[in-house]
């Protein structure tokens, strides 16, 4: 069997593990390695065809990966998942809130939370907002339109 073949085949399958991870990696390594299949039609020498793969990855990987990602990002929107989705979520306090902690009603979920700004107090029935997730706590502050947090 022919040595570009191979090249091919292993092309092939770098692109099948590449509908697995959807990272465009796999994806550089398959051109380099149908660049390798090119260097073998030409009759170049084993050395020569790894050589070629390898630069020709390595150029894919490093100066087209980044481009295709921000490409792709600007045509299909991130989706957010786990903690990440509940940033900017509004939650309903269940026991006050302070920078030193609380709970609140996240996402159908009771969570660990803490005040954002240090002498806010957030009573039981207001509603807030997650700035952010820090571990298992969510961090709130005041939601658009409730009332203010009360100072201590």
């Amino acid at each position: 069997m022919s040595g570009w073949l191979w090249w091919v085949g292993g092309a092939l399958l770098l692109g099948i593990a590449e509908i697995v991870s959807v990272q465009l990696v796999f994806l550089m390594f398959a051109g380099g390695a149908l660049a390798g299949a090119v260097a073998s039609a030409l009759g170049a020498t084993m050395p020569v065809q790894i050589g070629v793969a390898v630069v020709v990855s390595m150029l894919l990987l490093f100066a087209l990966r980044p481009w295709l990602l921000r490409r792709l990002r600007l045509r299909v929107p991130l989706v957010e998942t786990n903690a990440a989705a509940l940033v900017a979520r509004e939650a309903v306090v269940l026991s006050t809130t302070t920078e030193g902690g609380g709970r609140v009603k996240l996402g159908g979920e009771v969570w660990s939370a803490r005040a954002e700004h240090e002498g806010d107090a957030f009573t039981p029935g207001t509603e807030v907002r997650v700035v952010r997730i820090e571990g298992a706590t969510a961090i709130v502050n005041a939601a658009n339109g409730s009332a203010r947090p009360t100072t201590g």
